[in-house]
């Protein structure tokens, strides 16, 4: 009986539903005013998070040409050092109108670092929700974490904060890790991450895979043979240094010294010490600067669903 009661008063309930058809209207209409607006804001957004995705890939492209430069000059000459992407900016600063520029540059990484956490969360690179997605997801994600920090550093330097140049915030996560349970396995597990995405780059380079993001319609047959030219030296550029960054974690977890961690300078240096370094040092400067140049013509050619 008991179960037959409820079983009527929920086809009563039901049963009421269109005998409010003035509620019903209301409840449509207010429904339709909120997805129309919601749609309108999207409509308004799209084309601030697009430019800002376009200014984002330039100020890339520019950090990276010039780390490759200055990494080139050290290889082939006196005058050039190895450097990473905060140590760019501190050369930038130094410069005639550098904190102008580096306004400027900020804003475009804070362009960027937007960009990655909407390919991220909005999954608009359409990577799906399987583990190869969202693991794609999640490294769009720590990508614009990091340049949303670069973009903090440039922002810092140009109203005179004392910066701190080199690898100390590196070096104290690091140390932060180091000291949780699992610590060595934890910083041991994020060098593993940074290989495993030396051999997606590594890849890239190898099939070109990275064409299917541009709007290749646009260009002509010229363009898209130097363009895919400058993406293949650049990804392989970041492979070879990338390997080399997930190294020195690895090898800090071995040794349990937070010292042992290094970034694109290091990786550098590291080149620059191995029998015909300089060598070595100049083919990856050379493919670092093509990464620039990409860079730009990423922000040109670049498919961005905003």
């Amino acid at each position: 009986m008991g179960g037959s009661a409820s079983a009527d008063s929920f086809v009563m309930a039901i049963c009421e539903v269109p005998t409010h058809p003035a509620r019903i209207s209301r409840g449509l209409s207010s429904y339709m005013n909120t997805v129309q607006a919601s749609q309108k804001v999207q409509q308004q957004a799209r084309p601030w998070v697009e430019n800002l995705a376009r200014c984002g890939y330039a100020a890339k492209g520019l950090i990276y040409t010039l780390i490759g430069l200055l990494a080139l000059q050290a290889a082939v000459g006196p005058g050039g050092q190895t450097t990473d992407t905060q140590g760019v900016l501190f050369k930038i600063a130094q410069q005639s109108f550098g904190r102008i520029l580096l306004l400027v540059l900020g804003l475009g990484l804070a362009g960027y670092a937007l960009w990655c956490l909407v390919m991220a969360v909005w999954d608009s690179e359409n990577k799906g929700h399987d583990a190869k997605g969202v693991v794609q997801r999640i490294g769009y994600a720590l990508s614009g974490l990091a340049y949303a920090g670069l973009a903090l550093s440039a922002f810092e330097i140009v109203r005179g904060a004392h910066a701190r140049e080199g690898h100390s915030a590196r070096y104290d996560w690091t140390v932060r890790l180091l000291a949780q349970p699992l610590g060595r396995w934890l910083v041991g597990l994020v060098g593993l991450i940074i290989i495993g995405y030396a051999f997606s780059a590594l890849s890239k380079a190898y099939s070109a895979k990275f064409r299917e993001h541009l709007k290749t319609g646009s260009m002509s047959r010229r363009e898209m043979i130097w363009v895919t030219r400058a993406g293949r030296a650049g990804y392989a550029a970041r492979g070879v240094v990338f390997t080399l960054i997930g190294w020195f974690f690895i090898r800090a977890a071995l040794q349990t010294d937070a010292k042992e961690t290094g970034g694109v300078a290091e990786a550098l240096s590291t080149l620059a010490r191995q029998p015909h370094g300089l060598w070595l040092l100049g083919f990856v400067a050379t493919g670092l600067i093509a990464y620039g140049l990409y860079g730009f013509c990423e922000a040109y050619y670049r498919r961005v669903d905003a």
